[in-house]
Order: structure tokens, then C-alpha cells, then sequence
């Protein structure tokens, strides 16, 4: 059973998230952006992402190393989508084969 607190935290990253999108693109709508903000808004994404994944290169698992190196090669050749799904699949299969 998932902890109560942990949903509340899930949520609330979620609501967050969705409301940063919502919010630059309310504020953002009238406006011609130069291309170099452009670029940064564009990239901002990403760089999120990079932070939440990051402590696991310290994390000292096997699981979730070899996990985040599959990863890697799998965004070098595959869009983001499927890149997440794999990301998620392989993680939760390492780590119940070399957990166990």
C-alpha cells in the first residue's frame, strides 16, 4: 500500500509541474519570444528531469546504475516517450533481479 504522504508528494509535484506549463504559457502567450529564451523555456524540461534522475549516479545500486546507463543509450536512438517507458520498465526489472 502506497504511504499516504508519499501520494501527497506525488500530487503535489504533479499540480506544481502542471501549473509552471500552465502558468508560462498564460504569461507567455502575447509575446514573441527571442530564439535564445526560446531555447532556454525549450530546455528547462530537460534540465528538471536531469535533476530528479542525478542522485542516482552517487546511489551506489547496481540495479539503478545499470538501469541509468541503459537509459542514456536508449535517449541516444529513441524519442522521450519511449525512452521513459524503457527507463521505468528496465529500473523495476534490475531491481527485482538483483535485489532478490
Amino acid at each position: 500500500m502506497i504511504d499516504v504522504a508519499t501520494l501527497v508528494t506525488l500530487v503535489g509535484m504533479a499540480v506544481v509541474t502542471y501549473l509552471t506549463r500552465v502558468l508560462g504559457f498564460l504569461l507567455l502567450r502575447n509575446r514573441t519570444l527571442e530564439p535564445q529564451l526560446a531555447q532556454v523555456l525549450n530546455a528547462a524540461p530537460g534540465c528538471v528531469l536531469i535533476a530528479v534522475i542525478a542522485p542516482k549516479f552517487v546511489s551506489g545500486q547496481p540495479a539503478d546504475l545499470i538501469a541509468l546507463g541503459l537509459t542514456v543509450y536508449a535517449a541516444t536512438r529513441f524519442p522521450l516517450l519511449p525512452v521513459v517507458v524503457f527507463a521505468i520498465v528496465v529500473t523495476g526489472l534490475l531491481r527485482g533481479l538483483l535485489s532478490a
